[in-house]
């Protein structure tokens, strides 16, 4: 699997700290010192039009004319409706013609990866090049009085075009049934068969749980895909995890005995995205030139579900 580019998209209105200790109980010292957060972007923007966005600048760093992908994956956990899928949505904002099949994918905070394992399956049969985007508007799911929510996460999307090379790309991924509440509750299911209306709920989590498991398996996944690819952590220019809380990422390089300078962490800036925090870092990573070509990178995320996975991307 080849990168070809790079792109984000990030929404217009900034929600600080500050901004919050006026909805709910807390302050910046509070939140900064439990998460890493300082703001997070908030948007007017639905999910599909952040990922058709992040599209149109990944295209143009690919130097390639858009009708060249015939494989659009998407990954989200808060799509614009149920159907279509968000990856349709952007396909058809592309102005793409039929020749491309396009859907999404929802592994949480992990389905960035997830939908790169995918595509990386499919670049090798099918499909010569692939747009792949993680994208999310955690904002409408997110209640704003509860403080330990709706301090924690932002909006966003990051994406890459990428194709198919004669180097193998491995991945390690693992899910486990979420039959502890550790992370509930989205929109309800119409279990008496009759039509009425949904009623939507807003994204619970079990904190203290949550921080054991990620710190679990991140270095796990981590440990896994390196095993995996024959690699040592000395190989590895960058590790980008998902962006979810900085004493989560504290933890993992203590445990791993790896400078904290080795991760790349944007989450003072815009929170946890979930599946658009590791190409939204992927692509600031690359601005900001911590990466060259020819770096090998560890991408590594955990979500609800629960998921969790890791991957060895070369730049």
């Amino acid at each position: 699997m080849k990168i070809l580019g790079f792109g984000k998209a990030l929404a217009n209105k900034i929600v600080t700290n500050d901004d919050l200790s006026k909805l709910v109980e807390t302050s910046d010292e509070w939140i900064f010192q439990r998460t890493g957060i300082r703001e997070r972007r908030i948007s007017d923007e639905n999910t599909s039009e952040l990922a058709y966005r992040a599209a149109i600048e990944a295209i143009k760093s690919a130097n390639i004319e858009k009708t060249e992908i015939d494989l659009i994956i998407c990954a989200t956990m808060t799509a614009d409706n149920f159907i279509p899928s968000v990856a349709c949505m952007v396909q058809e904002k592309l102005n793409l013609g039929k020749n491309v099949t396009s859907f999404d994918i929802n592994a949480a905070c992990s389905g960035f990866i997830y939908s790169l394992k995918v595509a990386s399956s499919m670049l090798n049969t099918y499909h010569k090049k692939a747009l792949v985007v993680g994208c999310e508007t955690l904002s409408k799911i997110v209640d704003f009085n509860d403080r330990n929510t709706c301090v924690l996460f932002g909006d966003g999307a990051g994406a890459v075009v990428i194709e198919s090379d004669e180097k193998i790309t491995d991945f390690y991924t693992c899910s486990i049934g979420n039959n502890t509440d550790l992370v509930a509750r989205g929109i309800g299911t119409n279990f008496e068969m009759k039509n009425r209306v949904l009623e939507s709920g807003f994204l619970k989590m079990n904190g203290k749980e949550i921080f054991k498991f990620a710190i679990n398996v991140i270095e796990e996944s981590i440990d896994n895909i390196l095993k995996i690819t024959n690699l040592k952590l000395e190989d590895i220019k960058l590790i980008i995890p998902h962006q979810a809380n900085k004493r989560i990422i504290n933890n993992v390089a203590k445990k791993l005995n790896l400078d904290g300078n080795k991760f790349f962490v944007n989450l003072e800036k815009y929170g946890n995205t979930s599946a658009a925090s590791i190409p939204i870092a992927l692509c600031e990573a690359i601005e900001e030139k911590k990466l060259k070509k020819g770096d090998k990178v560890i991408l590594v995320g955990f979500g609800g579900g629960l998921t969790w996975g890791s991957t060895i991307i070369e730049i």
